[in-house]
């Protein structure tokens, strides 16, 4: 076994391999001096299997180049199976058409993705459940869920309230209320563009209780500094926010901030900006341990499902 990473998340890659006992492949990914990208592997992969981990977040082209490009020299290294490994599947939100004329970028990444050579895909929180349909290879899809209850169970005992920030997230949050012998609450929210979003209201009762707004991305923060304060308009005692990919683009990082949102928790899917790492605000929580026992298993040709019974 071999594992390899582009340069989107070096840190969760090396955390891996330190699970696992072993240091990650060597690799040359660099630029040409027009931006183009050049890829060197520079050990022998023939006959092995091997894991590719690359996040295709900011700046998503570019290492969803990185990616494919990595796929493709591995493939004709003669690795015997190769495994993207995408901690965030990028362009994900794209994922059916909502309206004439539009791409469903989802399904064209999964094309280019197994026609660069990937014979299987790891991924962590697809933002739609759907889109491994979109592969005609096996995609193994794990969940965040663990280290997001962990950190929830360790804070905050009493009284919560697992807030869906809208309708397509209302099984991610039922699971977790289940879980944590909460209730349910759902925002109703009406969404005026890309990026913008207009909260109507709240289906459920708030008040006097620990609202934790639960979501699989974090972009902009719109839609969670308007959550927290739909849920303090309506009595909330305190709002807490835990999402999976912090991809925090645009003013995120100074909305947060200056919202009523008490902390924030994310995950090292993507690697989390200077600016909020140096915020108190938020908590980074690591999915090295399951990403790394995912990998193991797959090698080994176990079970992945039951990693989450």
């Amino acid at each position: 076994m071999r594992i390899f990473s582009g340069n989107s998340n070096v840190p969760l890659g090396r955390e891996i391999c330190d699970v696992l006992g072993t240091s990650l492949g060597l690799a040359d990914v660099r630029n040409f001096s027009d931006g183009e990208i050049k890829v060197d592997i520079d050990e022998s992969v023939r006959g092995m299997d091997v894991f590719v981990i690359q996040s295709t977040c900011t700046p998503g082209n570019t290492n969803l180049m990185e990616l494919l490009i990595m796929i493709d020299a591995l493939k004709r290294a003669s690795a015997d199976r190769i495994t993207a490994v995408l901690p965030y599947y990028g362009y994900a939100r794209q994922d059916r058409k909502v309206s004439p004329r539009a791409p469903i970028t989802a399904k064209l990444v999964a094309d280019l993705i197994t026609a660069a050579g990937a014979h299987r895909v790891l991924t962590v929180d697809l933002h739609a459940g759907q889109i491994q349909g979109f592969f005609n290879i096996p995609v193994d899809h794990l969940f965040a869920a663990p280290v997001l209850l962990e950190y929830i169970r360790n804070r905050f005992q009493d009284n919560l309230v697992i807030v869906s920030p809208d309708a397509g997230g209302v099984e991610r949050a039922r699971a977790f209320g289940k879980r944590l012998n909460a209730s349910l609450a759902i925002i109703d929210k009406r969404r005026d563009g890309p990026n913008v979003a207009k909260f109507m209201n709240i289906i459920g009762e708030v008040k006097g209780l620990q609202a934790i707004i639960l979501d699989d991305i974090v972009d902009t923060a719109g839609t969670l500094v308007e959550a927290a304060s739909a849920l303090a308009s309506k009595g909330a005692a305190r709002v807490v926010a835990c999402c999976t990919h912090p991809v925090l683009s645009g003013p995120a990082v100074k909305r947060l901030n200056e919202s009523i949102i008490e902390a924030i928790a994310v995950t090292n899917t993507i690697p989390l900006k200077p600016e909020a790492l140096s915020n108190p605000k938020f908590k980074v929580l690591s999915v090295g341990k399951i990403l790394a026992e995912a990998i193991k298993r797959i090698h080994c040709n176990d079970s992945v499902s039951s990693l989450f019974v």
